[in-house]
């Protein structure tokens, strides 16, 4: 009787955040409509990608508009506080879950891109591909603006960022690039031609090197002027 009673009392504790093996559960906190936090877990939405927070794109008539910031508000009214289960599919680079979750039973992903606040990531899934298609045809959400590709927003977003940001070591100012046509790894040195105009990104594999010597070990040859 006693094993009975404590069985009962076990199923009736409310469900609390965690994360283990194979997902996580808990309550939701939007960071942004594809990057969720669930309890302890920072989750990414499996297959799904959406605007950064300070994306903006254009309406149909040309006007700037702050959607990055519109489709995170919608996210959070939808799912801020609720509780999510989540299926682990993979980590990403950033040591990020990347998971599919479902609130009340429904995928959240799939909400997303159905309601046009976010698209398909077919780079990865084609799960919901069908589902933003719905969407466009009835201009939802983002389908009814000009929206920047989301990958390239954020690749140039990386590299202004990288060509603003000064090298760590102030003697290390050899810029070690990589050719955006061949990939060829070439340095170069303060006072040519290409040096202003070089961008660092470390994302891509590129990086600072503090000699000549120093880059031409790692790989780099020199740039012709």
């Amino acid at each position: 009787m006693l094993r009975i009673c404590l069985a009962f009392v076990l199923l009736c504790l409310p469900l609390g955040a965690g994360a283990g093996p194979d997902g996580a559960s808990g309550t939701v906190r939007v960071i942004d409509a594809d990057t969720w936090e669930v309890g302890p877990v920072r989750v990414r939405l499996f297959g799904i990608d959406a605007p950064e927070q300070d994306q903006t794109c254009r309406t149909e008539h040309g006007v700037p508009w702050a959607c990055g910031r519109w489709v995170t508000d919608q996210a959070r009214a939808r799912f801020e506080g609720r509780h999510a289960l989540c299926e682990r599919l993979d980590t990403d680079r950033y040591g990020r879950m990347v998971a599919r979750c479902r609130v009340d039973g429904q995928d959240g992903g799939r909400i997303l891109v159905s309601e046009g606040l976010a698209l398909a990531y077919r780079r990865y899934s084609m799960d919901y591909d069908l589902d933003e298609k719905a969407a466009a045809v009835t201009d939802r959400g983002l389908h009814g603006a000009n929206v920047q590709n989301l990958q390239v927003y954020r690749q140039i977003r990386r590299d202004a960022a990288a060509l603003m940001a000064p090298p760590a070591d102030a003697d290390c100012t050899i810029k070690g690039n990589l050719s955006q046509s061949t990939g060829e790894a070439i340095y170069h040195l303060p006072g040519q031609r290409d040096y202003d105009k070089t961008r660092i990104s470390p994302a891509r594999g590129e990086r600072w090197f503090c000699s000549e010597a120093e880059a031409r070990t790692a790989g780099w040859r020199p740039a012709r002027q």
